[in-house]
């Protein structure tokens, strides 16, 4: 049996290691909820014997933005579309790094100061597939689903806000 490297493992011919899979549920997890969220849980979900890294994002309500004191975000989504663009966004992970799990939490509501908003967590044989995997996930989290955050501030002002530009190209895939 002729072998073949991956991830600089040594791998036997025919061999599709489990990171190189499509994005599916068993693996790839997916929430939107009014609940408060947990890091620990998101990355027990992700977890994996082959894992030699996990990387997350925790996304947090900050105190102020451009000078002016937040009281709180409430968050709103049209989940199914949510659902469904972020597989696509899973896929597109899969196909430019190599990683085992996925996981995106989403809170919807009122998030109060401090408080966690997203979470993103994904495993992978190595850091670099990992790191770079989650970066992209946020990324492409905050362009392409329809997930819409307001700001209320303690002059009782408030607006929706829209996120800033962001250049999916820029993320590249590692090369093994």
């Amino acid at each position: 049996m002729e072998n073949r490297t991956c991830c600089n493992h040594q791998l036997p011919e025919g061999y599709v290691p489990e990171h190189h899979k499509d994005a599916n549920t068993e693996y790839d997890h997916f929430l939107i909820t009014s609940e408060t969220l947990s890091l620990d849980k998101a990355c027990n979900l992700v977890r994996n014997d082959s894992a030699g890294a996990i990387s997350t994002f925790e996304g947090t309500t900050r105190n102020t933005f451009n000078g002016q004191r937040v009281i709180r975000l409430e968050y709103d989504a049209y989940q199914p579309l949510a659902k469904t663009e972020w597989y696509k966004i899973v896929q597109e992970a899969r196909a430019k790094y190599h990683i085992l799990g996925t996981c995106m939490h989403h809170r919807i509501g009122k998030v109060d100061v401090g408080q966690t908003s997203v979470i993103i967590a994904v495993s992978s044989a190595h850091r670099a597939d990992a790191i770079s995997a989650v970066h992209f996930l946020i990324d492409s989290l905050k362009v392409r689903l329809p997930i819409w955050k307001k700001e209320l501030l303690d002059d009782g002002t408030n607006a929706w806000k829209q996120n800033e530009p962001i250049d999916l190209d820029a993320h590249q895939p590692i090369s093994h």
